[in-house]
């Protein structure tokens, strides 16, 4: 039987998926694998394709297949340095026997998934005026801040991928100019980009600078992660999720300020997108850290710095911003990529 191959390869896990040509949506058969255990991704994507056979009761044929990798796509190659994988279209394609094989950029897949999307996979922060065929806009904080836009070119959305989460983080107080200063000195830059405040480890930044130049007490609790983080980042518990955990909670002031400032940054840079892009199809905001800590992206902090951009204001409070709740647009966006792929070969 004939199916879709599609994958979602990350520094910590790959996923992939199997669905039929004409439901790429539509999963029939989905495994997990963690990257650090494999020597290279041929060797996942043959474990996986042997076990289908069984998992679905028929020998399986794969008419297309589209990866999205954590990494810049350039002529069909990619390097993951988190791994170590240098990875090529082609040969993936000779090695695994698939002819229709491409590799995209993980948030390109992000996406094309966000096209793939139905209305529960949403959570609206602001409704807007959304208009047909209008720009889209993605971001989204997580392990890095991925940013790109969608346009329409008459006949369906193309994403436009970029390295926005690389421009110049912009300090709008004296607390953030502060900030910029604090990153600069710690870790012995002289340039600070959004991805080191808008990110995991920005979050855990955000909290030190708090901790190490304000009077807010710190938790034992929260102390002690972050401490054996410090000595220890490789191999310790990451702090930002008991740092957000604690700001839901309302327990501990610390986290709470740190989840605060972090949620006005992101909003502002996400105002700054919108700026650039009009993206009056909506912004939709991925990344794990928004939908793992709604209440803090929807308590008004977010809403209120994209907003506040002076004279223009009134632009951006026409535009629809979303939060992406479906945590595998990514593997959506790259089966239906396959789909594309796999018609213009009929």
């Amino acid at each position: 039987m004939n199916y879709l191959l599609s994958g979602d390869v990350g520094g910590t896990k790959t996923l992939l998926r199997l669905a039929h040509p004409g439901s790429p949506q539509l999963a029939c058969f989905q495994q997990s694998y963690p990257s650090q255990e494999y020597p290279d991704l041929v060797a996942i994507v043959q474990k996986f394709l042997a076990a289908a056979p069984t998992q679905l009761g028929t020998q399986i044929e794969i008419d297309a297949a589209c990866l999205g990798i954590a990494g810049a796509v350039i002529d069909g190659s990619s390097y993951l340095p988190n791994l170590d994988w240098h990875l090529n279209a082609a040969k993936l394609a000779q090695a695994l026997q698939i002819p229709n094989l491409a590799l995209i950029n993980d948030f390109t897949a992000i996406g094309y998934g966000i096209t793939q999307l139905q209305p529960a996979d949403l959570h609206t922060l602001q409704t807007g005026q959304p208009r047909d065929r209008a720009p889209m806009a993605i971001i989204g904080a997580g392990t890095g801040l991925g940013q790109g836009f969608l346009i329409h070119n008459g006949t369906d959305y193309q994403v436009i991928a970029t390295e926005g989460g690389h421009t110049d983080f912009a300090a709008r107080s004296i607390q953030e100019f502060e900030l910029y200063q604090y990153i600069c000195r710690r870790k012995q830059i002289d340039r600070v980009s959004n991805e080191r405040v808008l990110s995991g480890a920005g979050i855990i930044t955000i909290y030190q600078f708090l901790r190490d130049t304000g009077d807010l007490s710190e938790n034992t609790d929260i102390a002690n992660v972050v401490q054996r983080w410090e000595s220890q980042p490789e191999t310790a518990a990451d702090p930002a999720g008991i740092i957000s955990a604690q700001a839901i909670a309302k327990t501990d002031p610390l986290a709470q300020a740190t989840m605060q400032m972090f949620g006005s940054i992101y909003g502002a840079e996400s105002g700054n997108l919108a700026l650039k892009t009009l993206p009056y199809g909506g912004l939709f905001i991925a990344g794990g850290i928004a939908a793992k800590n709604l209440p803090l992206i929807t308590d008004g902090t977010f809403m209120a710095a994209f907003n506040h951009k002076g004279r223009i204001s009134d632009l951006l409070t026409n535009i629809p911003v979303h939060i992406v709740l479906e945590p595998q647009v990514g593997l959506l966006g790259a089966a239906a990529q396959a789909e594309c792929l796999a018609r213009a070969e009929r």
